[in-house]
């Protein structure tokens, strides 16, 4: 608004500038914008489980881990029992075709090769097992 000094005569021109027509233009160039922007689609895709359907374990009965010990001298321990090192593809096969894959842990004795820790976390991902973990070995 423009500053007015001394009382206006009548007949002189208003110096306020009219804001009113500047408003509608705005109003409407907002509402036509709006209506011209593309609708947004917020998607989150997730990765569910598929449905068990043959030979299911009851709910509530968690998989048992594998416990993979690799000892000082690179032999290997399949839940306790000595395992070659030429039967880990087959086995880690059995089990990568499950329905529901079990966890592997992997517990290396301190003192086991580092050649031999990632030979075997090497053969557990080519054949397709997806949960591997390494816990603290002896």
């Amino acid at each position: 608004m423009a500053m007015q000094i001394g009382p206006q005569r009548e007949g002189e021109p208003n110096s306020e500038i009219n804001t009113t027509p500047l408003i509608d233009v705005m109003l409407v160039l907002l509402i036509m914008l709006i209506v011209t922007l593309p609708a947004q689609n917020h998607a989150t895709k997730l990765d569910t489980p598929a449905p068990c359907t043959v030979d299911c374990p009851l709910p509530g009965t968690p998989l048992q881990p594998i416990l993979i010990r690799i000892d000082f001298d690179g032999s290997l321990l399949w839940n306790g029992l000595p395992l070659a090192v030429s039967d880990l593809d087959r086995r880690f096969n059995v089990e990568a075709h499950r329905e529901e894959q079990p966890e592997v842990h992997i517990a290396p004795h301190r003192l086991a090769h580092y050649g031999e820790v990632a030979h075997v976390m090497a053969v557990a991902q080519r054949e397709g097992l997806k949960k591997l973990g390494v816990v603290g070995g002896t």
